[in-house]
């Protein structure tokens, strides 16, 4: 995958997790860069609705529309569930622009939902006394994911919240390539107890000293579950034969054709994959065994987003602990954070080729995920 200017090409790729709880994994982006950040208005009442699988698909729809724009072109992003941020060197912040206003506007016209989005430049955040600063994750030999430090997302996101920074409408609004973009999987039940969301950000006053100690504590915790927490089997998830996803998949990428033509190509195509993962049958360099191993090992379950953000497989014991840990945390002064638990989590998935190992799935819980767990900040959980 060709880089953009060669900077995020030339980071290390860090494939011990723990690692990244350090400051010193991390390198401030380039001066000239651009940051982008997007958000749901009203995804809260979206999920309240039961309408997640939704709010997830939008948050993931601005990855699949910058990597189709940019050509496959690598570029540091994270997906929040509701939201995605990124960032981009400077002769990309006019692609970026454009491609999130017709994003924008795609989501407005097929659902009747507002999106924010906006695009700030980072010397802008440096002159707030903030900085963005990236790591790469290697989750596999075939995927890694950008990792955030220096409270510059945050704040960025916070501007566009308050309507500072958004980007105005473009004069044409084509319709973003979202191709790639999937959600056919059942959605996966807790295999320990539950399925934690877990957002924890630093407070003010904390040292990053404390932070790193404290999402050390964290990760240790989370260690003692079988594979990290990791909720996505090495088996996979399921599929079923009509996968309740097609209709939401063909209203956002049906783009030039009709939705119709669209929901009978996406049907088809269903049929004859669910067809070969069912029988593990292999159709030439396509095996679906192997997938299956690279979907769960390329899964995207923890991250550091100006803070550590997971959803674990996750026992009550475990949770319990975690729980106590953070709690005393806060009343010390030292982070703010917030837990949702369900019962399941769920895949978005970015395939721009099943006969690739390069595909990647984006976790979340299956009923709020991490935009409960953000919604529950401050609140002492019971």
């Amino acid at each position: 995958m060709k880089d953009l200017d060669g900077f995020y090409d030339a980071l290390p790729r860090q494939d011990q997790f723990s690692n990244l709880a350090k400051p010193s994994a991390f390198v401030p982006l380039p001066v000239d860069w651009v940051i982008c950040c997007s958000d749901i208005v009203g995804s809260t009442k979206l999920i309240a609705d039961g309408k997640y699988k939704l709010v997830n698909m939008i948050g993931a729809s601005v990855i699949a529309a910058m990597q189709n724009a940019l050509q496959g072109a690598a570029f540091p992003y994270v997906f929040g569930g509701d939201g995605t941020s990124f960032a981009v060197p400077p002769d990309h912040a006019a692609t970026a622009r454009i491609t999130l206003a017709r994003l924008r506007h795609w989501v407005a016209k097929e659902f009747d939902i507002a999106l924010r989005v906006a695009a700030i430049p980072l010397a802008e955040i440096r002159n707030q006394g903030l900085d963005v600063s990236v790591a790469r994750h290697a989750v596999s030999p075939h995927a890694d994911y950008a990792m955030f430090g220096g409270g510059g997302l945050a704040w960025a996101e916070a501007q566009m919240k308050q309507g500072k920074v958004m980007i105005p409408d473009c004069a044409e609004c084509e319709p973003p390539d979202l191709s790639g973009l999937s959600c056919r999987w059942n959605t996966i039940p807790a295999r320990n107890g539950l399925i934690l969301s877990l957002v924890m950000l630093p407070s003010a006053t904390a040292t990053p000293a404390q932070f790193t100690q404290l999402a050390t504590r964290v990760l240790d915790l989370a260690a003692s579950l079988a594979r990290n927490g990791h909720p996505v089997p090495i088996a996979g998830p399921g599929l079923e034969m009509i996968p309740q996803g097609l209709g939401l998949e063909a209203r956002l990428t049906h783009v030039s054709s009709a939705i119709w033509l669209s929901r009978i190509r996406l049907t088809l195509s269903a049929l004859g994959a669910g067809w070969l993962f069912r029988r593990k049958q292999r159709l030439g360099q396509f095996d679906p065994s192997h997938y299956l191993a690279v979907m769960s090992a390329n899964a995207d379950f923890r991250k550091f987003d100006d803070g550590l953000k997971m959803t674990l497989d996750c026992s009550p014991e475990v949770r319990d602990q975690i729980t106590a840990l953070l709690r005393t945390a806060q009343a010390a002064g030292q982070v703010r954070f917030g837990l949702h638990a369900q019962e399941e989590a769920r895949l978005t998935c970015i395939v721009p080729s099943a006969s690739r190992d390069d595909h990647v799935h984006f976790v979340d819980g299956a009923a709020g995920g991490y935009t409960r767990a953000a919604s529950n900040m401050g609140k002492i959980p019971d």
